[in-house]
């Protein structure tokens, strides 16, 4: 059946096919987002910034924040801590056009950026949450860049969040609410909690929510959509591995039942291709084929391809070495099916949370966790 689902409204912004590539550290550069834009529509989000060091302009956040000429909207994730610093990076990417779109990483669960009150751990403090999207939209505004928002149900299931902070983003304008149907304290463990986005989706009818979590195929970002009634989906670890996930995506979206079913040696020159495009976004092939290493379980999850051959893949260290592996795949090796499918990527375990001292006792933030949190901004981009 055809997803009767209209193209998504970001502002000024329109996106045909409903489909968000969810920013990942050290994975969503121009590299890989040119292999999802080459087999399907979508918004293609850049890898996470920090404020302070895209404000002080590091050679690698202004190396993340670049988009191929033919990136038809350059988008770029935002994280911050700091009301002031956020602002100021936003406004240098508007003044000095650098992005179409911008979005405020406030769903990262990792400990690094919680201990210092980031990520999913910063919605609890409404007064702060509230300052950083305000701030944030308002800079945006003055070049017409819609800003929008990705977080996390909260950070356990006794300190949730989603639908306050949706309620005051909405409020301060922003162009879209995104939810991740997990706590910080679930990390990427156990299941995706679609009720949650369904509950936010009614909670706010006038802005566009998308959602995220447990997509693995096409036909889960369809039972999304149909159960919780979002306006697009956010995909983030199910195209690990495999770009052409955009192709499915879009056949669905348009109600076709076509699939991308890759056999070995496809597989092989997507893997090589992805390679190539690292050595030019790296503008060095041994950082790139260091880079390449990870992404070795992801693309051949499931086939034919032996330990040994794996780990050789796995320590590569030049373009003509990779070629020469790929070479002896079997190039009549079918897609094996529901092995090649499903979860990939480290899911971990749920933890508690590292959070700043006394960071729960109060929603909004005290004398001392106001002076500090200037010095809490992150200055390496990239998770």
């Amino acid at each position: 059946m055809r997803l009767e689902l209209p193209p998504l409204k970001l502002g000024r912004l329109t996106i045909d096919t409903p489909v968000v590539l969810a920013p990942m550290a050290g994975i969503t550069n121009t590299a890989f987002r040119r292999l999802c834009r080459e087999f399907g529509g979508g918004l293609y989000v850049a890898e996470m910034v920090t404020t302070r060091a895209l404000v002080e302009r590091h050679p690698g956040s202004l190396r993340i924040i670049k988009h191929d000429d033919d990136e038809a909207v350059r988008s770029v994730q935002l994280y911050g801590v700091d009301p002031v610093t956020v602002g100021q990076a936003v406004r240098m990417l508007v003044e000095e056009d650098r992005a179409d779109h911008i979005d405020l990483n406030f769903g990262c669960p990792v400990p690094k950026v919680t201990k210092r009150g980031g990520g999913s751990a910063l919605p609890w403090k409404t007064d702060l949450f509230t300052q950083i999207v305000q701030t944030a939209v308002r800079e945006a505004d003055k070049g017409s860049v819609p800003l929008t928002i990705k977080m996390r149900k909260g950070i356990d299931e006794d300190h949730l969040t989603y639908l306050e902070a949706g309620r005051i983003a909405r409020d301060a304008g922003v162009a879209a609410v995104a939810l991740h149907g997990r706590t910080a304290a679930q990390f990427y463990s156990g299941t995706a909690d679609w009720s949650a986005i369904a509950r936010l989706r009614e909670a706010l009818p006038d802005v566009p929510v998308l959602g995220n979590g447990d997509i693995w195929s096409a036909e889960d970002a369809v039972r999304m959509v149909r159960e919780t009634g979002v306006d697009g989906v956010v995909v983030g670890r199910g195209c690990q591995g495999r770009p052409w996930l955009f192709g499915d995506l879009q056949a669905a979206f348009e109600g076709r039942a076509d699939r991308i079913r890759p056999g070995l040696k496809d597989v092989g020159e997507a893997f090589f291709r992805h390679a190539e495009l690292l050595v030019e976004y790296f503008e060095e092939e041994g950082r790139a084929l260091r880079d390449i290493r990870k992404h070795v379980a992801w693309y051949f999850k499931g086939y034919a391809v032996g330990g040994e051959l794996r780990a050789q893949l796995a320590q590569v260290n030049t373009l003509e070495e990779l070629r020469g592996l790929l070479d002896t795949l079997d190039a009549e090796a079918p897609y094996p099916g529901v092995d090649a499918e499903g979860p990939r990527g480290r899911a971990g375990s749920p933890k508690r949370p590292a959070l700043p001292h006394r960071w729960l006792e109060s929603r909004t933030m005290d004398a001392d966790q106001s002076r500090d949190i200037a010095a809490a901004e992150l200055d390496v981009s990239g998770g």
